[in-house]
């Protein structure tokens, strides 16, 4: 075995590993500061490919040449019209000078950090001054899709103009803040306002009054449910006393007929021989005494009585004329 083979492959390691620290891979989604004891020499790297640098003494310090995302925590702020609200913000941003990104910031969390600054309180400054309206709809030139309340009853609703509208704020927290951060080395690409809504206080109040307009809406359906059932109720009293009284005028003259057709018969059968005549006066008196009498009432008559006096004929034979 050759001594000298210890020695060797230690010479190799060395060389080896001078070479790799002599040398660094630049990706296509990175750029890279070369450092020597903390401070930037060079210009920036950005083309991908391998680069030469002084080992041990030189660090190679790699940033994202990619869009990266800032996703801000909710915050609650006023706007001009004194309504609090929980806006949730979105922004792209990316790294474009990697030397004055490094002297400033150093790494991804210190720029955050920074960004949560700017961003928040340019987003604070432009709902503060706008209304609600203005952030709520996005679009100053869109219109409702419908004048309809929702509650099925035809109204005119009016809707407030606005001056700017959401996506103009949007616009104007990214002029603001855009310059800011380019000092930083950072170029802001949008801002976006992901969700907005009511603190927990004021969402109670809007819930409040929309149960209050639901009650009101309900009420009035009620008072038309009622006015229409005291409308068909008196249609149906109208209808019901136009029946009773056709009714009534046709049982009168059915009546009235059947009074006449009866004066006729009664004056006919008085008309005819005694024993005819004696028998009707005979039937007549027993109608009287089924409707004046019943199993309850006593009568006591004398043999002379009118209604008694038929009673004691054996037959209609023996009956005297009157």
């Amino acid at each position: 075995m050759n001594k000298n083979a210890p020695y060797i492959l230690i010479a190799a390691s060395a060389a080896l590993l001078i070479l790799l620290s002599s040398t660094f891979v630049v990706n296509e989604t990175d750029q890279v500061i070369i450092t020597r004891f903390g401070k930037p020499i060079g210009s920036p790297v950005t083309n991908a490919g391998i680069y030469g640098r002084t080992p041990f003494i030189t660090t190679v310090n790699r940033f994202e040449k990619r869009a990266l995302d800032w996703d801000g925590r909710p915050i609650e702020m006023p706007t001009r019209d004194k309504t609090y609200l929980v806006v949730d913000a979105f922004a792209r941003w990316r790294i474009v000078d990697a030397e004055a990104y490094f002297l400033r910031l150093r790494d991804e969390r210190s720029a955050q950090s920074r960004l949560d600054d700017i961003i928040g309180g340019e987003i604070r400054n432009v709902v503060a001054s706008h209304e609600l309206i203005e952030i709520v709809r996005n679009d100053k030139s869109r219109k409702p899709a419908s004048a309809d309340s929702g509650d099925g009853l035809s109204r005119t609703i009016s809707w407030p103009a606005i001056q700017f509208g959401r996506s103009a704020l949007e616009r104007t927290v990214l002029d603001s803040a855009a310059p800011k951060l380019r000092v930083f080395g950072i170029e802001l690409l949008n801002v976006q306002f992901t969700r907005i809504n009511y603190n927990e206080t004021v969402q109670q109040s809007i819930y409040q009054r929309m149960i209050s307009e639901r009650q009101q809406i309900a009420e009035r359906f009620r008072s038309e449910g009622q006015g229409e059932a005291a409308r068909i109720l008196g249609n149906r009293e109208k209808e019901l006393r136009t029946i009773e009284s056709t009714a009534y005028r046709k049982f009168q003259v059915i009546r009235g007929e059947a009074d006449a057709r009866a004066t006729e018969i009664y004056a006919r059968a008085y008309g005819q021989t005694p024993p005819a005549a004696e028998f009707y006066r005979f039937s007549k008196s027993l109608e009287t005494l089924q409707k004046t009498l019943d199993s309850n009432t006593t009568v006591v008559l004398t043999t002379d009585s009118e209604l008694f006096r038929l009673l004691k004929r054996s037959s209609f034979g023996t009956v005297n004329p009157p």
